[in-house]
Formats: structure tokens, sequence, C-alpha cells
């Protein structure tokens, strides 16, 4: 059975006084993200390698994001479904993004770099293996026509 979830989001981009878009360099590209049924919306930007503002978020940020933490989620369930108990979970992802002399480009990988915190040493070698499983399940990773590492750790509390 496939179940069909639709998501919307509403950008909102206008030319400000001064700004023209005739030529690369003469608007802004900070805009508005709002995302049905939220009440908080995002301010983006493009990359500062693309005239952008650095301090607000960007596509090629959101992408990577969406992918990390889509896989934490996953890995979350797979360790549910496996009664690991985790108590932490970071990640330090990266992405690496190619353009080309055309202006066009592409996410050509991403690494995962998880370091995960669990209760019972016995369940560590499991846990470490449930990333394959949590990919396979990623809605973002099934989404993206890039490779996608996994550099995963996995370590025990014993309090």
């Amino acid at each position: 059975m496939v179940f069909k979830h639709i998501f919307k989001a509403h950008v909102n981009w206008t030319l400000q006084e001064g700004e023209t878009t005739t030529n690369t360099r003469g608007f802004s590209r900070k805009h508005n993200v709002n995302i049905e049924n939220k009440d908080v919306g995002l301010e983006v930007s493009a990359a500062k390698m693309f005239r952008g503002d650095k301090a607000l978020y960007n596509p090629e940020d959101l992408l990577l994001s969406a992918l990390a933490s889509c896989h934490m989620m996953s890995y979350l369930y797979v360790c549910s479904q496996n009664n690991i108990e985790v108590v932490s979970y970071t990640d330090n992802a990266e992405a690496t993004l190619e353009v080309m002399s055309s202006g066009s480009g592409h996410f050509t990988s991403a690494t995962l770099q998880p370091v995960v915190t669990i209760k019972d040493e016995t369940k560590k070698d499991l846990a470490l293996s449930l990333h394959k499983k949590a990919n396979k399940l990623c809605f973002i990773a099934n989404s993206c026509n890039f490779k996608i590492k996994h550099n995963a750790e996995v370590f025990v509390d014993n309090n």
C-alpha cells in the first residue's frame, strides 16, 4: 500500500528599491519561506559564494540539514524497533556541491558523521549496523541522486 502526503511551501521575494534583475549583481537573494501550518517562517538567501547573505540559511544548508535530520529520525525509529535506548545523537554532516562554468550544479556527495551514545554495551554492534537500515528508510536519502556515506560511531553510557 502506498500513502501519498503533500507538503506545501510558500516562497516570497520582492524586488527592493534601487535593485534590478537586469544583471546578476543587481538584486538581493533574500526571501521568505513559509511552510503550511507552521507559525515561524524562514528567512533564506543564496549561499555567500552566490551573492547571498552569509548570515541566513540557504537552500544548500537546508538540503543537507534535511538529509541529516531525516537520517537521525529514521535511525531513532529503527533503534526503537530493536529496543536500543539512545541517550544522545549528534552529526556533523558535510556535502559537496559542484558548480559548472555554465552556472548549473549539483551535489556529488554527502557524508553523515553520526555519533551515537546508547545504554546497553551488548547492543553496540547492532546500533552501528542500523545506520544502513535507517538510510534505506530515510525519505530524503531516497530522494537524493548523489552518494551518501555514513561515518558513524557508537559509544556506551555506563552511568
